[in-house]
C-alpha cells in the first residue's frame, strides 16, 4: 500500500512540475527537485522537499483545490428593469377632447396673415409668416403644416391614447388624423426620414403635486400666456407625469395662419393627469425651441377633459379654414 501510494505521489509530482530539470526521489519518500533548466556545480542547486505518504495526499489535494477556491462565486444575471407601461406613473390613456380655454382667436378660427402676437419669432420667421398663402399650401399638398407634433395640440381635437406595445404609448388626434408614437426605449434609432410628427423619446418623471387644469395664473418659467421668459432655458413645469422630447420634424406652423417652425425645432412636452371637479383632466405643457424662427421658447399650456368612450370620435383630414378678419396694425406700434 505504501509502495502504490509513493509511485501514485511520483506521478502527480512529475505532472506538477513538468518543466523542472530534474526530479529525484528517494526510498524514504523524500523528493530533490531541481528548478529551471541551467545547472548548477554548487549543492544548493537542489531543493530537497520531503513527502510524508499521507501528507503528500492532502498537500496535493490543497493545490488542486486552490485555483477553484480563487474563482469569484457566480452571480445571478441582473434583473430586467420593467416596461414603461409596468412603471406608469399615471394612466393617459383613454378619450379626452380639447378644453379651449385660452387663445381663442388663434384656436378656434383661422387668425388673419401676419398676427402672430406673443409668438417670439425671428426677424427671419416674421418674414415666412407674412409671406403665409394658404392657397399654396392646398396646392403643394402642405395642408398638415399646422397639424405636426409642434402645434396639433393646439388643434380644437380629440385625443385617443392607448399603448402600442409595453413600451410605445400611442396618441392619436381626429383633427388631421395624426398618429403620435411616445417611445420610452431610448436605444431606438431615430427615424430615417422627417414627418409631421417626428421622433418622440418619453420618459416618465417623479410624481408631483396636483395643479389647475384651466391653466388660470401665471406660468410656471415666468412669462406671459403663451409667451417664454425673456432669456435662459425654460423650466419644467412643476406636475408632470410623461416628459416627451421631439425632433426629426417636418416644417410646420405654431398657429393656423403660417406662423412657423423649422425643421431644427425641438418640442418638449410635459403630460400630466388631474382629478377636480369630480373630473379627469389632462395638462399638456408645449416648449417649442427653434434656433431659426423664434428667439426664444415658445410655451402654451394645454388642457383636455376625459370622455366616457369614443363615440364623439370624428375623424376629418388636415384642413384650414380661409382666415377671418383682416390684421389690423397699430400705427403706434413698430
Amino acid at each position: 500500500m505504501l509502495k502504490e501510494s509513493t509511485e501514485t505521489t511520483r506521478g502527480k509530482i512529475a505532472r506538477r512540475y513538468p518543466k523542472h530539470s530534474d526530479i529525484r526521489f528517494q526510498p524514504d519518500g523524500a523528493a530533490k527537485v531541481a528548478f529551471g533548466s541551467r545547472k548548477h556545480s554548487h549543492k544548493d542547486s537542489m531543493t530537497p522537499i520531503r513527502f510524508e505518504p499521507g501528507a503528500s495526499c492532502v498537500l496535493l489535494a490543497l493545490a488542486f483545490a486552490l485555483p477553484a477556491a480563487a474563482q469569484p462565486p457566480s452571480q445571478a444575471p441582473p434583473a430586467s428593469p420593467p416596461s414603461a407601461r409596468a412603471a406608469a406613473r399615471t394612466d393617459l390613456t383613454g378619450n379626452w377632447v380639447a378644453q379651449v380655454t385660452e387663445d381663442w382667436r388663434w384656436r378656434m378660427i383661422t387668425p388673419p396673415k401676419g398676427d402672430y402676437a406673443s409668438v417670439p419669432l425671428s426677424a427671419e420667421g416674421s418674414k415666412v409668416a407674412d409671406s403665409w398663402d394658404l392657397a399654396r399650401d392646398n396646392e403643394t399638398g402642405e395642408q398638415c403644416r399646422a397639424f405636426g407634433a409642434g402645434g396639433i395640440m393646439r388643434q380644437p381635437t380629440r385625443l385617443r391614447i392607448a399603448w402600442a406595445d409595453d413600451n410605445t404609448l400611442r396618441v392619436e388626434t381626429d383633427a388631421g388624423q395624426q398618429t403620435r408614437l411616445f417611445r420610452f426605449d431610448k436605444g431606438r434609432a431615430p427615424s430615417a426620414t422627417r414627418s409631421w410628427q417626428g421622433d418622440s423619446a418619453a420618459e416618465w418623471l417623479a410624481p408631483a403635486p396636483p395643479g389647475n387644469p384651466f391653466g388660470f395664473g401665471p406660468p410656471p418659467d415666468g412669462g406671459g400666456f403663451g409667451r417664454a421668459p425673456a432669456s435662459g432655458p425654460p423650466p419644467a413645469p412643476q406636475h408632470a407625469g410623461v416628459k416627451v422630447v421631439t425632433t426629426n420634424l417636418r416644417a410646420g406652423y405654431l398657429r393656423k395662419n403660417g406662423v412657423p417652425y423649422s425643421e431644427s425645432a425641438v418640442v418638449t412636452e410635459y403630460y400630466d393627469r388631474l382629478s377636480m371637479f369630480g373630473n379627469d383632466y389632462l395638462q399638456v405643457v408645449t416648449v417649442v425651441v427653434d434656433p431659426k424662427y423664434l428667439t426664444g421658447p415658445f410655451v402654451v399650456s394645454n388642457q383636455f377633459k376625459r370622455e366616457p368612450d369614443g363615440s364623439k370620435w370624428k375623424p376629418t383630414p388636415c384642413q384650414t379654414d380661409p382666415p377671418v378678419g383682416t390684421l389690423q396694425r397699430s400705427p403706434y406700434l413698430p
